[in-house]
């Protein structure tokens, strides 16, 4: 199916830090109130849909945004050069203490992801991986596929990181440790055959590997129009208690399906991930009140764009903190 726009694409652009506005940052000459965002590339997409959708109710505001990380965002909002920076993670305790105010804003999910080639593939769709299996891999400790599926297969494991500074990859790293450890960004960039810049560059890297292995936001596994998988990559179904996969952790071939799994607890967070807005101290009146709008009425339409809303409690608390200010 052809498509002349997608959220993906976007996102391929914004990536790199590159500021943009796809939600009209044209109307800022009209002498309206701007609104400007910067940080993760995870929710990046999201917050353009919210952001054109509010426009549209609200004419005298208008949306500069850009990517660059959850780094960048926090630095551009602590140095008054954003209004909000958005987050693909947890609020450090020292950016708390140094007066950064965070409330969620949905639930992002990554998985780990092969080529639709790889020779191992069959045995991974039908038995998956435990958290051990993908450390191992993801560490170096395995390095060949016929070492962690059953098939007789004798194939050099490729793993592909993250180059740039990355949330998702901070909480694959939060993931692969277990309860009691952790893996940090650097850690698995040591370990990794390769390292490429933001999710696309990985998706473009796995897709020409048929060995190589990596992870990946969902959005870029399943089609953003139908929900199905499409492509060049697939997901590796995790086995979480090391039995093989059980008809309740076999939920991967729609994006429906891994979403669902996220909000009643199937599939774990991490890898799955809350994510924030925040500003530096108490948001301004035009800016809160789009954040107000978003923990309200923009929570309808985070599912359909390839997340998991909050919770009724998460998101009674994050409205009463937004009211309350930091």
């Amino acid at each position: 199916m052809e498509r002349t726009y997608s959220r993906r694409s976007a996102l391929q652009l914004l990536g790199t830090g590159a500021a943009a506005s796809l939600a009209g940052c044209a109307s800022m000459l009209d002498g309206g109130d701007s609104v400007r965002i910067s940080g993760g590339v995870g929710p990046l997409p999201m917050v353009e849909v919210w952001a054109d959708m509010y426009e549209e109710a609200h004419d005298d505001v208008s949306f500069d945004i850009s990517g660059g990380g959850t780094g960048v965002g926090v630095s551009d909002v602590r140095n008054d050069q954003v209004d909000i920076a958005m987050m693909g993670r947890d609020p450090e305790p020292d950016e708390i203490d140094q007066g950064l105010f965070a409330v969620p804003m949905l639930i992002d999910t990554v998985v780990g992801t092969v080529n639709a080639d790889n020779p191992a593939l069959e045995d991974l769709q039908e038995n998956g991986l435990t958290r051990e299996d993908m450390e191992a891999i993801f560490t170096g400790e395995v390095t060949n596929w016929g070492e962690v599926v059953e098939t007789d297969i004798d194939e050099d494991i490729i793993v592909y990181g993250r180059s740039d500074a990355s949330a998702a990859y901070k909480q694959w790293g939060d993931f692969l440790g277990g309860e009691d450890d952790y893996y940090t960004q650097s850690d698995l960039e040591s370990y990794s055959d390769g390292n490429e810049n933001g999710d696309q560059g990985v998706a473009n890297a796995l897709g020409r590997s048929e060995n190589a292995i990596a992870m990946n936001n969902i959005n870029y596994v399943y089609d953003l129009e139908t929900g199905e998988i499409e492509g060049d990559i697939r997901p590796i179904p995790l086995d979480r208690d090391g039995t093989g996969l059980s008809e309740d952790e076999d939920f991967y071939e729609t994006r429906d399906g891994i979403l669902a799994a996220v909000e009643d607890g199937r599939y774990p967070m991490p890898p799955a991930r809350e994510m924030y807005l925040a500003s530096d101290g108490q948001f301004d009146e035009v800016a809160q009140d789009f954040v107000e709008w978003v923990l309200t009425e923009g929570q309808q339409h985070v599912r359909e764009n390839g997340y998991v809303p909050l919770e009724e409690e998460t998101l009674e608390e994050a409205q009463q903190d937004l009211e309350t200010g930091p």
